[in-house]
């Protein structure tokens, strides 16, 4: 599997360990899910960031909500993170 933000992540039998990050979801995380639901992006960006910083090579982003238009929210979270070279 070959995954890429702004540098390629090859992914397939020789890799032994991928850390993906899952703090960006609203479902698993009431504080990120509060975040999304005040349109605090600002803050849900911090929490991918903070993944990346340590150590996530992937991160796994969900935005199934009932309480929120899922597709607006995941295209304007991931149009930021890809913004973010840091997080990219």
């Amino acid at each position: 599997m070959k995954l890429s933000g702004l540098e390629p992540v090859s992914i397939g039998s020789g890799s032994l360990f991928v850390n993906v990050g899952e703090r960006t979801n609203v479902t698993g995380s009431k504080a990120f899910a509060r975040m999304i639901l005040n349109g605090e992006y600002e803050q849900a960006l911090a929490v991918a960031r903070q993944q990346v910083e340590n150590g996530a090579q992937i991160i796994d982003v969900n935005m199934d909500e009932a309480m929120l238009d899922s597709q607006a929210a995941m295209v304007r979270f991931l149009n930021l993170m890809a913004g973010e070279p840091d997080i990219a």
